[in-house]
């Protein structure tokens, strides 16, 4: 069986979706599922020379397009004209394509390309059809137009609509009229962590040496709105006297030039001493992150799987995060975290209760999580699943 991803960017720094389909690849290869990589990045984008997965590179070919496109808005839609006529032509050799996100070029151009082949398709939204995306009026007036057009007819035609949790799939009803699709859940996960825990904490360690004799909590996630770090900020300076010993660690891409503001506000609570910005981990450094922390905490105001979660947990750490992440009641059923509401004062109540916890308390709910990672989100076990969904479509 031969997969298609049709994807907005294989770039790392560009969130879950992409890193949901690497970590994935080798567990589907052992179910006899190969995949490929259909992305709107131009050829030379150094991620797409650096994938380890095939990656067919569609867009813009213009030496200078990774730098130049960040500042126009419409480009970030990622107009290509080379996606569709690549999709008439190439379709056929795959079992089935599947679309990743919505709300860019690879969802108007997957329809137009689509609409007539005999290659089935489905769509994952990502989280992409969730209310949080319908706050701003203008955005939503915005979407709605795009859905009659691109979205809603992708959606409405797919051979199935792919939800990685019963709660996205109910956040995602009528939220766009008309709603149309045929949804079907399935379990997502990650591939489980490997290397020798001692190696990838030095790797930590090693880029950023200030930490390495400190109690520190993690984000580990792009530096976005979205993701609530200002609350957790604010948060953090609320209970940092309580606990003079903890740091806070604030790791991950700045996608929208934020960190400066960020650091202000730092400054200004009396914590900037105690915050690090290491910038995006990767590798063993990134597991090394994981491994070393107390607890991770992700504050967003709107996440579908959350792969960063089911990371934490892998590495047997306690998950403090919010009901607007859709895998929080896998967190809280498994016992593996605390859930609070996404505001300065559900963020803050879930570092002071996790702060009074006992070391005995703390290990025991770090060892919740690790079960609660192999039962939900292990992709070793997830992989058989997902495989199994395409062939029962194909039915």
């Amino acid at each position: 069986m031969i997969i298609l991803h049709v994807i907005h960017s294989v770039n790392p720094e560009s969130g879950g979706p992409i890193e949901g389909i690497l970590s994935s690849a080798g567990v589907l290869l052992d179910q006899g599922c190969e995949r490929e990589i259909l992305t709107l990045d131009s050829p030379n984008d150094p991620w797409v020379k650096s994938c380890p997965v095939p990656v067919h590179a569609v867009g813009i070919r213009h030496p200078n397009y990774p730098v130049w496109r960040q500042k126009f808005p419409w480009l970030r839609y990622g107009y290509t004209p080379h996606l569709v006529p690549w999709l008439k032509e190439n379709a056929h050799r795959y079992d089935a394509v599947i679309v990743n996100g919505l709300w860019n070029y690879v969802a108007l151009g997957s329809w137009r390309a689509l609409s007539k082949s005999k290659t089935p398709y489905f769509v994952y939204p990502h989280g992409m059809l969730d209310p949080w995306l319908k706050t701003s009026p203008v955005k939503a007036l915005a979407k709605q137009i795009l859905w009659w057009f691109s979205e809603g007819p992708l959606i409405a035609n797919a051979r199935r609509v792919l939800f990685t949790t019963e709660e996205e799939r109910i956040l995602a009803r009528n939220i766009f009229w008309p709603y149309k699709c045929r949804e079907l859940v399935v379990a997502f996960g990650t591939k489980d962590v490997a290397g020798d825990p001692q190696v990838q904490i030095a790797a930590f360690f090693a880029q950023v040496p200030q930490i390495a004799n400190r109690r520190f909590l993690l984000y580990l996630s792009r530096i976005h709105p979205k993701k609530g770090c200002d609350l957790l900020i604010e948060a953090f300076a609320r209970i940092a006297a309580k606990d003079p010993t903890l740091d806070l660690v604030m790791a991950g891409p700045d996608s929208v030039n934020w960190v400066g503001k960020l650091k202000e506000v730092a400054s200004k609570l009396g914590v900037a001493h105690r915050i690090h910005w290491p910038g995006m981990v990767s590798g063993d450094a990134k597991w090394g992150a994981y491994r070393a922390c107390e607890a991770f905490v992700l504050p967003s105001h709107q996440e579908n799987f959350g792969i960063v979660v089911a990371e934490a947990m892998a590495c047997g750490r306690p998950v403090l995060t919010t009901t607007k992440v859709n895998t929080w009641r896998e967190v809280q059923g498994c016992g593996g975290g605390l859930i609070s509401t996404d505001d300065l004062s559900g963020v803050t109540e879930l570092l002071e209760l996790f702060s009074d916890l006992s070391p005995q308390e703390k290990k025991g709910m770090g060892q919740n999580a690790r079960r609660g990672f192999v039962e939900k989100f292990d992709m070793s076990t997830m992989g058989p699943a997902l495989v199994a969904a395409f062939r029962a479509s194909e039915a």
